[in-house]
Order: structure tokens, then C-alpha cells, then sequence
């Protein structure tokens, strides 16, 4: 497996590290769109000389050489995807779980008179709730309405 990661790295024009494999690893075994500090939580009780500064710079290099897709779904949160093909992201406002949409082709978008911009990157996000956290608020705003009955 860690070979199939420097080989992925390589492709990418990334040199391989241990930290880096080690980061590049983790997105692609943990598809929850993690922020750095779960990065570096997870992966630092078995990297004692990993810090989270170098988590960061080595998601920010793997999101220029464009083998990681940052996204800005959240205000609090940067997030990152291994998946860097085409498709959106749904998040919900419950728990803050991150999902991936199935794929969108945002290429064939009318632009009107913008056609001549050059988009180099578009990301959709979706905003809602998880069945687990609609079906809680749901019974949240059936009981404030029986209280107030």
C-alpha cells in the first residue's frame, strides 16, 4: 500500500517523506474530509516528531501539486479530499459530517458572457442535514410545540 502512496506522490511531482506518505495515506484510507487537526491527531501517537505545522505545509503542497482538494466548506474548518475528481460535497449543519455528491459537470455550465473566463477550479456544496441530525431537530420542534400548546 505505502508504495501505491509514493507512487500517487511521485505522479504528482510531490517527493515522498515519511510524513508526507504518512499524510498522503491517511486522506486516502479516511474519506471523511478531515481538517488537519484530525490529521495530526491520528496519525501523531505513532509519529512522536510529527508536528502539526508540517501537516499543514504537506496538505497545502499536496493541495498545489493537486493531489488533494482543498475545500472551504465550513467557516471554521479547512478540509481535505483525496478524491480530486469532479463531483460536490454535501455537509451537514447538525453535526458537521462532510459527504461527497455524486459527480456534477460544472464544465457544461451556460457562462452567458462570461465564456471567456478560464475556470481552472469550481466547488458545490451542499447544506442541509443528515437523516440522523433532521430527524432529531424534527422531534426538537415538535416538542417546543407541544410546550407551547
Amino acid at each position: 500500500m505505502l508504495s501505491k502512496v509514493k507512487k500517487y506522490l511521485v505522479a504528482h511531482d510531490v517527493k515522498p517523506s515519511i510524513q508526507r506518505i504518512a499524510v498522503m495515506n491517511y486522506l486516502l484510507n479516511h474519506l471523511t474530509h478531515p481538517t488537519v487537526d484530525e490529521i495530526y491527531t491520528n496519525l501523531s501517537p505513532n509519529m512522536p516528531t510529527l508536528s502539526r505545522t508540517t501537516v499543514y505545509s504537506t496538505l497545502k503542497l499536496l493541495a498545489e501539486k493537486g493531489a488533494v482538494t482543498q475545500l472551504t466548506i465550513d467557516e471554521k474548518n479547512v478540509r481535505y479530499d483525496s478524491c480530486t475528481d469532479p463531483h460536490a460535497h454535501f455537509i451537514c449543519l447538525g453535526c458537521g459530517c462532510v459527504h461527497d455528491v455524486a459527480p456534477i459537470y460544472l464544465d457544461k455550465v451556460h457562462l452567458g458572457k462570461y465564456k471567456n473566463l478560464r475556470i481552472v477550479e469550481t466547488q458545490v456544496y451542499y447544506k442541509g442535514y443528515c437523516p440522523e441530525c433532521d430527524k432529531r431537530r424534527v422531534e426538537a420542534e415538535e416538542s417546543v410545540k407541544r410546550l407551547n400548546a
